[in-house]
């Protein structure tokens, strides 16, 4: 690696499948993807042609479970009634319960439910976790309610899908415009119908009512250590790696305040405003996170001050978009000059950008490895709740290394055998989990 340059919520969507004749592929000709679920269909088929897997098995992963669309009305502070579309998909649960976010935002879809369902099962596949894929919301901009609205919107939304989640059947858990009140919320109106406490029905919750220590920490936590891996897996002294992070969320701010402990230079970050810069490193635990301080981050005195567009193509070691999805495009991936990409958001990077990286020879560690501290310590807190006794954060933390590791080198294994890239790597760990699961239990009737 190169020594580095002079020079919130995330979104949970992934993206890209990598080709290895990149070098005859017109990849500014090629087409963004349609739809998270066409995008995921696609990174299906391409893992697929990886392996030996049964071509009935992989046209049923193709297709969701099922659907649930439920309409939703709300009694605004106004006295009027608004309806709202909220779904609920699941893909597979082959391997266990369905686990995924619930999301609010106004682009929510069924499509993009499913496609993100679909990302869930490889995510939790490459973890190793016992669970399948889901993913749900309700189509609304969560910052034209109040908070009693958001309640009413929540409470209502949990009773249209009581008979479809359960802590033995599908597990919600805070995604975009949700947190972990909303998950206190759901978790109340559900358990109220069902007559008890059930803490495990989600997961994101407050820790006074079952909630995990560390858990929201967790997907920038992840991203951390496996950056931490890839730098030494690349020959590069974590204190000679210069990083910069777009997105200074939960995951960009856990990240970069890790890897700064850890020594790395972290020479930028950025919100929706904008980017701080300084060659020299940032004080990153004096910069305040988007929960702490909403876009704060231009607050923060430094020499220079950039566009995200000009961080994401800063001269530095590892690249880790942590904010929105796409944002790694055709366009633009000619001019990222990192020497690696840490995927911290869900899909931030497009199939059109993956071919341009990977025929520049650009490490892309995917999303489904890098950030799968979410749904991970997600798995720790379901167990504390299934068996009534917390963690201390000592051990969540412990347990949550071990299995970032564990996970990393089932990746790294794949990666170097099959000579292929770190994506179709870890598509590869999690497909062969998922078809050998639907191998064994066969297809009834």
């Amino acid at each position: 690696m190169a020594a580095g340059s002079d020079a919130d919520h995330v979104v949970d969507a992934t993206d890209t499948d990598a080709v290895d004749d990149v070098a005859d592929v017109d990849a500014d000709a090629e087409p963004e993807p349609e739809s998270a679920l066409e995008t995921a269909r696609r990174q299906l088929h391409h893992a697929a042609d990886r392996l030996d897997i049964d071509p009935n098995i992989v046209e049923r992963l193709a297709h969701p479970k099922a659907v649930h669309e439920v309409t939703v009305p709300v009694e605004r502070d106004d006295g009027s009634v608004e309806v709202f579309t909220g779904y609920r998909a699941q893909h597979d649960s082959v391997r266990g319960p369905y686990k995924g976010g619930l999301r609010y935002h106004p682009e929510v879809t069924r499509d993009e439910c499913v496609g993100l369902g679909m990302w869930m099962t490889w995510k939790c596949a490459v973890m190793d976790l016992p669970f399948g894929g889901a993913k749900g919301g309700v189509a609304v901009n969560p910052k034209d309610l109040s908070e009693a609205e958001t309640e009413r919107l929540t409470r209502r939304f949990a009773g249209e899908i009581r008979d479809e989640i359960g802590p033995t059947i599908d597990i919600p858990a805070p995604d975009m415009g949700t947190d972990p009140q909303t998950m206190a919320w759901l978790m109340d109106a559900y358990s109220m119908q069902e007559g008890e406490t059930v803490p495990g029905v989600v997961t994101g919750k407050p820790p006074v009512i079952g909630g995990s220590k560390g858990r929201a920490e967790a997907p920038g936590r992840s991203v951390a250590i496996i950056a931490r891996e890839a730098i030494d897996y690349y020959g590069k002294p974590i204190d000679e790696t210069s990083v910069a992070i777009q997105g200074y969320g939960s995951v960009g701010a856990n990240a970069a305040r890790l890897l700064d402990d850890w020594g790395a230079n972290v020479v930028a970050v950025s919100d929706v405003n904008g980017a701080v810069y300084d060659v020299n490193g940032l004080d990153t635990h004096a910069i305040p996170a988007h929960e702490e301080e909403p876009e704060a981050v231009m607050d923060h005195a430094a020499p220079e001050t950039l566009t995200n567009d000009e961080l994401l193509e800063l001269d530095v070691d590892v690249l880790i978009p942590a904010a929105l999805g796409n944002v790694l495009t055709a366009e633009n991936a000619g001019r990222v000059s990192a020497d690696m990409v840490v995927e911290g958001a869900n899909g931030p990077t497009t199939s059109a950008a993956d071919r341009i990286l990977a025929d520049r020879d650009v490490p892309v560690i995917p999303d489904i490895l890098a950030n799968a501290g979410g749904v991970t310590v997600s798995y720790f807190e379901w167990l504390q709740d299934i068996n009534r006794r917390s963690w201390s954060l000592e051990r969540v933390r412990g347990e949550l290394e071990d299995e970032m590791l564990e996970a990393w080198n089932a990746v790294r294994s794949e990666h170097e055998s099959r000579g292929v890239t770190w994506r179709d790597a870890a598509y590869v760990v999690a497909l062969s989990r998922v078809a050998e699961a639907h191998d064994a239990r066969g297809l009834w009737p």
